[in-house]
């Protein structure tokens, strides 16, 4: 008859399975929840969800936040959550777009060099002086781009628009 059994094969020990007990009781301790979302708790409105946590079913836990800093999901929660798009607000999972900032001035410096090819492409290929109104436009992008314009609110209306 041949043994099958595979004597050098870890056996487990009570003492293993005790351990595995503690420490799985330790993290649903830890966090009762067992699925929980980041986000900054020092924020004043909505924020975004900055990670999605399934502590439970993590084989280490020592870079995930504390449960009193996160919010608990419930298993509908985690099921429906995104990657992107979705933030915090008063305690609640919630549709989320981060806020614009995009300066005025950034605008107008990506505004500025299309209005440049512009000329160039309609004006200056055909040796054609640049019109007046497009000089003036081009100079009030450049100067909010470089900040000599503080007082602008908005970019100017492009010619012909």
């Amino acid at each position: 008859m041949t043994d099958n059994t595979d004597e050098t094969a870890p056996v487990a020990t009570a003492a293993a399975v005790d351990m595995a007990t503690d420490a799985t009781s330790n993290v649903e301790t830890q966090w009762p929840a067992r699925y929980y979302a980041s986000y900054d708790t020092s924020a004043t409105g909505p924020t975004e969800v900055s990670g999605w946590y399934d502590v439970w079913g993590m084989s280490s836990t020592a870079n995930v936040p504390a449960a009193a800093d996160m919010l608990a999901l419930t298993v509908e929660q985690w099921a429906a959550r995104l990657p992107y798009g979705q933030g915090v607000h008063e305690g609640a999972i919630v549709a989320y777009t981060p806020s614009s900032t995009v300066t005025l001035a950034d605008q107008a410096g990506f505004a500025y060099p299309a209005a440049v090819a512009t000329v160039q492409s309609e004006y200056g290929v055909l040796n054609e002086p640049t019109p007046d109104d497009w000089v003036t436009y081009l100079k009030a992008l450049k100067a909010i781009r470089d900040g000599t314009d503080t007082t602008s609110t908005a970019l100017p209306a492009a010619p012909g628009s």
